[in-house]
């Protein structure tokens, strides 16, 4: 006879919180104390929740393994285009252009302005592009190289960068955060980006504000013409500078522009900058299929210059990639336990009104952030659980899609161990408690979310939405008055 099937039981909040504390536990104490890496805090916070499901809730280890991996299907697009981007940048600097990039940025760009345009032109870049991890692996890297050039702190040329960066990212069409959250809440995409406008433009004008005073505080500084010198005549004698250089991002831009998609679109920069390392730069196939691989080592005499280019490569996205299986590892056993719903549906005991509504949807993709290290998970889980709750409060969806960016999209990038915060960091080189006070806007959009949800700004009725049933029975209504 087969053995009696083991009966699966839902967790309380007690058995729900004990893995999420005990992991946050060991994660703060590894990181602050042990100064180590965040993988390994993280699979024995999954063997914890393991225990935990197999012994008092009667899961099994197939289960868990099963709901694992469910998880990580989720983001395997996500892996492919880290390794085009890491293979992007090796090319792109074997072949002379994010040197090339550099070299003109620091003859172009003022300390005074230098923020603001960061800002802008990273947003540009990320709408034309539809993401913020493809604008930061090329032209933020560029950026980070000619804020060390202007003496600004990279720390805070990485907020700027990564802000611009993340209002493309949730304002493109092209972006899979905008389509997503468009799609878990059931609003029509077109409905969702204009919804985002109000919360999104504010948060946006106050980032520039803030970085225009800032750089105004670099305006009458004494720029040290010797260190730009010497990294103009770093880049100039190790490399073949050329405007023709230039010409290899924007092709890519305009790919993605005409609706390439990603991963073809940069994989075309990967080819273009192979062309670049052999014709531009003379360097052997072997080298330039190295850099692919491996990335670049370079040794220019320039201290400055060696770190920022040396960097690239397939191989360099690995750490990321195991962070990735390891936070969605663990994501996915707090998911397909059911633990994450016990713990949402508490915190939605508190939502007494519309303001605290979005204050709980805000705080939960926060909390999917940190605890599953992923922002498609942070928009997907409180998405699926506050939809109906959103419909019974006679909310229309693009309310819900617009908080789900405001918080599970932008807020990603501040977390470490978060795959967005490792990949920002990892790209720019920059640690993500360095660039974390600086990114205005991935702050001030939940802050300006909330506050809309209390005041009632911009909140709209099912009964004010053309694509609901609810504003066709309005209208009929209407039509028989």
């Amino acid at each position: 006879m087969n053995a009696k099937k083991k009966v699966k039981k839902e967790p309380t909040l007690f058995l729900a919180l004990t893995p999420v504390v005990l992991t946050v536990i060991i994660l703060i104490f590894s990181v602050s104390v042990l100064k180590v890496d965040v993988q390994v805090p993280l699979i024995l916070g999954t063997c914890i929740t393991a225990f935990i499901a197999i012994v008092f809730m009667g899961y099994t280890w197939q289960d868990l393994e099963d709901g694992a991996i469910e998880s990580l299907k989720s983001i395997m697009q996500a892996v492919l285009l880290l390794i085009i981007i890491g293979a992007t940048i090796g090319t792109w600097i074997v072949g002379g252009i994010v040197p090339a990039l550099v070299y003109y940025g620091l003859q172009i760009l003022t300390p005074a302005f230098f923020l603001v345009a960061c800002m802008i032109l990273c947003s540009i870049v990320s709408l034309a592009a539809g993401g913020s991890w493809a604008t930061v692996g090329t032209i933020g890297i560029a950026l980070v190289g000619i804020a060390k050039g202007l003496d600004i702190p990279v720390g805070l040329a990485g907020g700027a960068i990564i802000s611009g960066a993340y209002f493309g990212d949730k304002m493109s069409p092209l972006s899979d955060t905008t389509n997503l959250a468009a799609a878990i809440a059931g609003a029509k995409l077109t409905d969702h980006i204009k919804h985002m406008m109000y919360t999104t433009v504010l948060a946006y004008g106050i980032s520039i504000v803030g970085f225009g005073v800032i750089g105004f505080r670099f305006a009458g500084q004494e720029l040290d013409h010797g260190q730009i010198n010497g990294i103009l005549d770093a880049l100039a004698s190790n490399y073949n500078i050329t405007p023709w250089l230039l010409l290899v991002p924007v092709i890519v831009i305009v790919l993605i522009a005409l609706k390439v998609p990603a991963i073809p679109g940069l994989f075309a920069g990967t080819v273009l900058g192979i062309i670049c390392g052999v014709v531009f730069q003379h360097q052997d196939l072997s080298i330039v299929f190295n850099a692919v691989q491996n990335g670049v080592v370079v040794e220019t005499g320039h201290a400055m210059v060696d770190e920022l280019l040396t960097r690239g490569g397939l191989m360099s996205m690995m750490w990321t990639v195991s962070l990735i299986i390891c936070a969605l590892s663990f994501g996915g056993i707090l998911e397909c336990t059911g633990m994450m719903s016990v713990i949402a549906n508490k915190l939605l005991e508190f939502a007494k009104n519309t303001g605290s509504l979005v204050l709980v949807t805000i705080i939960s993709a926060l909390f999917c952030n940190v605890l599953l290290g992923d922002h498609c998970i942070a928009i997907a889980i409180p998405g699926r659980m506050f939809k109906d709750e959103y419909r019974k409060r006679g909310l229309a969806p693009r309310n819900l899609s617009r908080v789900l960016e405001d918080a599970g999209t932008v807020t990603s990038p501040l977390i470490p161990w978060n795959t967005c915060g490792a990949t920002m960091s990892g790209f720019l080189g920059v640690p993500t408690l360095a660039y974390l006070p600086y990114c205005f806007f991935n702050i001030l959009c939940p802050i300006v979310s909330a506050i809309f949800g209390f005041t009632g700004l911009t909140i709209m009725k099912l009964e004010d939405d053309p694509s609901s049933d609810r504003y066709v029975e309005k209208k009929k209504h209407l039509v028989k008055e």
